[in-house]
């Protein structure tokens, strides 16, 4: 663990090649916060990096190499990888400015007791006021715990690439979550989520330009696929978008709340200019919707359609007019194909 405070007020740190075998940080209560909408705190990692300062011309520069932590077997108590400037989610500070972070297999336990609102923590989580070039994950990322996402992050990343499939289990352990400024999020694996509440992807809020994925299944009740709530101009899925739970409770900006699966869920502050499947977009689970477009989306394409199998489960409710989606074959087993949300005028096609 490496703190910058106090008389260090710069420096440079290089890791190549280094495995934290075991780790408990549960007990350590220094920890980076937020308020999401209310205060969060984000448990330290078994690898941390963080400069603490508050004064916003300390700058630390890393090149974080190959940083494994945990196992199957031993996983982290806490998080997996944590690197991060001041701390703050929307404040000002010191400043962590990495070239490349790159992660080999990782395995986290949070030992967060479910439904806590207002802790949460991370198999790789870069917090605010990091500035990352670079992030790949090269190997395997598994996260155990209660509100433990995959990855997490707060900061502001030029490419963020993972490799290696990724699995979350724990209840509200969504796969990724988007709080900072990206450019380009490639995921070339599958992401897993087993746990109720466990999200597949979610823009919270900053910017994303570009998202694609290979593919996303989530297993629990609650478990959306996608959520977008903030404008994404482009967003592929090379596979299947997957859902298989109904009705469940996750974490959801800092409150616990009840969610429904979905497979696609664009809400009224979200946009995407581009969305492009290449794979089914499926639930399975009962009394759900498939695709809830409530924002707007200016392209629209399902190479595979969209499907609701379960039962009482409608396939698509959308608001306006989504170029494209006229063309997407739609199925609903035992519910409505589509569901227009025109308040002024309501209309519903089965």
């Amino acid at each position: 663990m490496l703190l910058a405070r106090d008389a260090v007020r710069g420096g440079h740190v290089r890791v190549d090649g280094l495995t934290v075998a075991a780790a408990d940080l549960r007990g350590r209560f220094e920890r980076p916060h937020g308020w999401a909408p209310g205060f969060i705190e984000v448990q330290q990692g078994g690898f941390t990096l963080w400069n603490m300062h508050t004064d916003p011309d300390v700058t630390i520069t890393a090149e974080l190499l190959d940083i494994a932590a945990g196992s199957a077997d031993h996983p982290i108590r806490g998080t997996g990888v944590l690197v991060g400037g001041h701390g703050v989610y929307n404040g000002s500070g010191g400043k962590l400015a990495v070239t490349t972070l790159r992660t080999g297999e990782v395995h986290a336990d949070s030992g967060i007791v479910p439904q806590t609102f207002d802790l949460i923590s991370g198999g790789v989580f870069v917090v605010s006021g990091a500035e990352i070039r670079q992030v790949t994950n090269a190997g395997t990322v598994v996260t155990y715990g209660a509100n433990q996402p995959v990855f997490d992050n707060w900061g502001d990343v030029g490419t963020w690439t993972v490799e290696q499939p990724i699995t979350s289990h724990g209840p509200s352990g969504v796969g990724f979550v988007q709080f900072g400024s990206l450019d380009l999020l490639d995921v070339r694996a599958p992401i897993t989520t087993m746990g109720p509440g466990g999200r597949g992807f979610n823009l919270y809020d900053g910017t994303l330009q570009h998202a694609v994925f290979d593919s996303i299944t989530t297993h629990g009740d609650g478990g959306v696929g996608i959520v977008v709530s903030k404008p994404l101009p482009l967003l592929e899925i090379r596979g299947d978008l997957t859902t298989l739970g109904g009705e469940g409770y996750s974490l959801y900006y800092g409150v616990q709340v009840p969610l429904k699966a979905a497979a696609l869920d664009v809400k009224q502050s979200g946009s995407i200019g581009t969305f492009r499947s290449d794979g089914g977009i499926v639930t399975k689970g009962d009394d759900v919707i498939t695709v809830v477009i409530e924002g707007e989306i200016g392209e629209f394409s399902a190479k595979h359609g969209i499907a609701a199998e379960g039962a009482h489960s409608d396939a698509v409710h959308v608001r306006g007019t989504v170029p494209g989606l006229d063309t997407a074959e739609i199925s609903a087993r035992d519910g409505r194909k589509l569901v227009r949300l025109d308040t002024s005028h309501p209309m519903v096609h089965g």
